[in-house]
């Protein structure tokens, strides 16, 4: 129930959100463009603000509005004895004061259906903007001559309304471009260049040059895409890649801008700038889906287009049919076609859908499901895949001892781990910390020294003790038994051996952890007829290995970040509405293009801010709470319309008089008290969605 369907000025929010591309090329180059995609994001900011300061100063203006119009007073006095005098001169102030509502705050709706016809889409702007014009026209010439009743305090009351429903509806949609500002945020404002002279100086990144040199000090991040030049280290590019394991980079290896770097410095040379580089890939990859992806026309707006015909035809019949077949004034007739006009606009239809949104967002919000894009998530009740990432949302994306295999027969399994935790205790590689959470505890440790690139070693109870990579024995020449690792071999796990006085006494098997719940879900999901796919960058026997510990129905592996939106192209070619459950940089394009997009909530923000579910806990669980979510919402949703339209049901023919032989004819004030019911039942409707039976969210 995309919003930018409703209203003009919406369909303005959706063209600064759908950046143009040449906006898009220039996304990498630091703070200026920074601040000009976070002028989009205030933009939206600005509309929503826009529509709130108009229904407040609606609501002031209505005040005075229901206490100047007579049938009002009347209905006052009928029921609570209070009587409100008329004075001189009460009926112009009424009209300057609906004046004033009808242009400011029913300005949006005015607007609204300039832009819907010229699309040839009417819809709820169109009705709204029919029943506030004919009542206050109609209105207006009552006030100046013509004989009927006023309408005033139903025009103000139906834009108070309006105002409300889409100041909600337009709270619950986040803007497509914070994305790309999270994109932008991940690279460096700065960069270590190095001069011809050799000195260093900090300089914008977005001054880099091809062939530039930059120093990348432990802990950063990569400034540029380029290649190394001097010097080793590890670089942590799970964020972009999807690859868990840390990435070892010597001479003449490329890494990525927007990349960690590990314990050693680098000295790069900067080969790709601008458009070329990785993450203004990622830029157009983001933005080319999302404006790719569909916008389905909402219930409401389907429901208010036929109100709009209804509206106009049933208020033409009933003129005429007055007028000629009843042989009544124009006056009269006239009344009867304004009054049948203005109800066939139901209050309630305005609220019907953005009240159950604002109750289910809560709902969400209570049980760890953010929801940012109303549309995709009510389409979520139809997902026939759902598409997994692997590292980070299936896995933890955290190393974890899997098995320690002893290589000489002299040393015990703990014996190894405990001099290995021993050594990585003075590390911050992530294999280290896994090492040493798997161990009992440690023994002291002299003369530390990191091994760049290729592991680390001191002294443990006087022997020397080195942890390394197997790219460091080939290196030393150094042998082992290698048919002992011959099954760790084949499962892709990531393997570093404990070297002790120079023999390998050891080596320990690490990989990515499967997050406990990851099982469940899947199970879970197929239980509800839901195909299960697995994503990831990672190796095939690491990606079979997984699938098959966790029961998936298919896994696609080594796939690159700018193909990860094809293959959700390829699934959804099959005729499967598809959902994408990630959490890295490298997801987003896949976000973005799946019909329906879910971040796990401790990943990126630029995951985050791509997806139209955000999972806050981080729990693959709560992908199935947020399809049961969605069922029931679309549920009450439905509810909700059966009870604001069948108000008109009621109301229309009531309203045209075809009982009138029977001396039933609806007034507007009973028609007033016939919305009044249908808005308080949608509104209470709304609120049981957080005990309908039918949800079992934990």
């Amino acid at each position: 129930m995309d919003h930018d369907k409703t209203t003009g000025d919406m369909d303005e929010h959706v063209m600064h959100e759908s950046m143009h591309e040449n906006e898009i090329h220039q996304a990498h180059k630091g703070n200026q463009d920074h601040q000009e995609h976070k002028g989009h994001a205030n933009h939206h900011e600005m509309m929503v603000q826009d529509f709130r300061k108009r229904f407040w100063v609606s609501v002031i203006l209505t005040i005075p509005i229901l206490l100047l119009s007579p049938m009002i007073r009347q209905f006052l006095h009928s029921i609570s004895g209070i009587i409100i005098p008329s004075f001189t001169g009460d009926t112009y102030l009424l009209f300057a004061f609906s004046t004033l509502i009808f242009f400011y705050g029913g300005w949006p709706f005015l607007k609204g259906i300039i832009e819907e016809l010229r699309s040839k889409n009417p819809g709820m702007m169109t009705l709204i903007a029919v029943a506030i014009t004919v009542a206050y026209s109609y209105s207006s010439l009552v006030v100046f001559g013509l004989e009927g009743k006023l309408f005033f305090w139903e025009l103000a009351t139906l834009i108070d309304i309006m105002l409300l429903g889409h100041w909600l509806e337009m709270k619950s949609v986040m803007g497509a471009s914070m994305a790309l500002q999270e994109l932008v945020k991940l690279m460096p404002a700065d960069a270590h260049l190095i001069g011809s002279d050799g000195k260093m100086e900090d300089v914008p990144v977005n001054q880099l040059k091809m062939e530039d040199k930059v120093l990348v000090k432990p802990g950063e991040k990569i400034p540029v895409d380029g290649v190394v030049l001097e010097e080793q280290s590890s670089v942590n590019e799970a964020m972009l890649t999807g690859e868990s394991n840390p990435v070892p980079k010597e001479t003449g290896d490329e890494v990525i801008g927007g990349a960690v770097n590990g314990e050693g410095s680098l000295t790069i040379e900067v080969r790709k700038t601008g458009k070329e580089s990785f993450l203004s890939q990622m830029l157009d990859l983001v933005s080319q889906a999302q404006q790719s992806k569909s916008r389905t026309q909402n219930l409401a707006d389907r429901a208010a287009l036929w109100l709009t015909i209804i509206a106009l035809t049933a208020g033409t019949l009933t003129f005429f049919t007055w007028l000629r077949l009843m042989d009544t004034d124009i006056a009269f007739s006239l009344e009867r076609a304004v009054t049948v006009m203005v109800i066939t606009c139901p209050h309630a239809l305005g609220l019907a859908i953005p009240l159950v949104v604002a109750v289910s967002s809560a709902i969400g919000a209570r049980n760890g499901l953010l929801i940012r894009n109303r549309g995709p998530f009510e389409r979520a009740r139809n997902i026939d895949a759902v598409i997994f990432d692997k590292t980070g949302t299936l896995t933890k994306g955290e190393f974890g001892v899997s098995d320690v295999v002893p290589l000489t027969g002299n040393m015990e399994k703990d014996e190894i781990l405990k001099y290995a935790a021993s050594i990585e205790a003075n590390s911050e590689h992530p294999i280290a910390k896994a090492i040493l959470d798997s161990s009992d505890g440690v023994y002291k440790v002299e003369n530390f020294n990191a091994i760049a690139g290729k592991g680390a070693e001191g002294v443990v109870n006087g022997k020397e003790v080195k942890v390394v990579s197997p790219g460091y024995l080939k290196e030393k020449g150094i042998d082992y038994q290698e048919g002992r690792l011959k099954d760790i071999d084949n499962t892709g796990m990531t393997v570093v051996f404990v070297l002790i006085q120079g023999e390998a006494v050891g080596a320990i098997a690490l990989e990515d952890v499967i997050r406990p719940q990851s099982k469940e879900v899947v199970s879970r999901l197929k239980d509800m007829g839901i195909k299960c796919i697995m994503l990831t960058g990672d190796r095939k026997h690491v990606a079979e290995r997984v699938a098959g510990q966790i029961g998936l129905d298919e896994y696609f592996a080594g796939v690159l970040p700018d193909e990860k939106a094809s293959r959700i192209k390829e699934v959804q070619q099959r005729g499967l509405t598809v959902a994408m459950v990630g959490d890295g940089i490298n997801d987003a394009p896949a976000l973005a293009q799946a019909d329906i997009g879910i971040a796990i909530g401790a990943g990126t923000d630029v995951a985050v801010e791509t997806a139209d579910i955000v999972l806050v806990k981080s729990n693959p669980l709560d992908v199935v709470a947020s399809i049961e979510l969605s069922r029931a919402t679309y549920r009450k949703m439905l509810q909700n319309l059966f009870w604001a339209t069948g108000y008109n049901a009621l109301a229309i023919p009531l309203a045209a008089g075809v009982l009138y032989q029977q001396g039933i004819l609806l007034s507007p004030a009973a028609g007033a008290v016939l919305m009044s019911l249908s808005t308080i039942i949608v509104a209470i409707n709304a609120r049981l969605l957080s005990i309908d039976k039918n949800m079992s969210i934990d």
